[in-house]
């Protein structure tokens, strides 16, 4: 083998695996476990958010929003705020059209922090509260649709957010 072939195998051997879905924390937004389909087709991350309202907190555009982070259960709401990084109009898997907020958030996938764009909006008649697209995946993992929930679900918040 060449030099570049063997590095190349190297980078594969090393990225950690993941699942067609996988348990995400967002520190930052105090949601401790959430499920998440890995999506490869979708460039953006999305997560299910409803309530959404813009306000205004040290001259800088802010969001509050709620969520209800387990599946099947709205019972359990979380209200979250974060800083708004962008609004954008966002195509679905159906094609259709929505300007939806972005923000900018710390997520924990497996044992990778990565800071992550994620676009908020109602995902209440879609399987997954949470949806990682390829911007977020980076090439840092490698995926294998036939497997689920190959990282372990992370314990607990008490994590520094770098």
């Amino acid at each position: 083998m060449t030099q570049a072939m063997l590095q190349a195998t190297d980078s594969i051997i090393t990225k950690p695996t993941l699942g067609w879905r996988e348990w995400v924390t967002l520190p930052e937004l105090k949601i401790e476990h959430i499920k998440a389909k890995i999506d490869t087709g979708a460039r953006t991350s999305a997560l299910h958010a409803f309530a959404i309202e813009p306000y205004r907190k040290h001259s800088q555009n802010w969001v509050m929003f709620a969520i209800h982070p387990e599946q099947n259960n709205t019972d359990i709401v979380i209200e979250c705020h974060a800083a708004v990084k962008d609004r954008r109009v966002v195509s679905d898997s159906g094609g259709h059209k929505q300007r939806r907020y972005v923000i900018e958030t710390p997520l924990l996938l497996g044992s990778a922090l990565i800071t992550a764009e994620i676009t908020l909006t109602n995902r209440d008649s879609m399987l997954f509260r949470m949806l990682i697209g390829r911007t977020t995946l980076n090439d840092r993992f490698m995926i294998d649709a036939s497997e689920s929930y190959c990282q372990e679900k992370p314990d607990s918040l008490n994590i520094g957010v770098q």
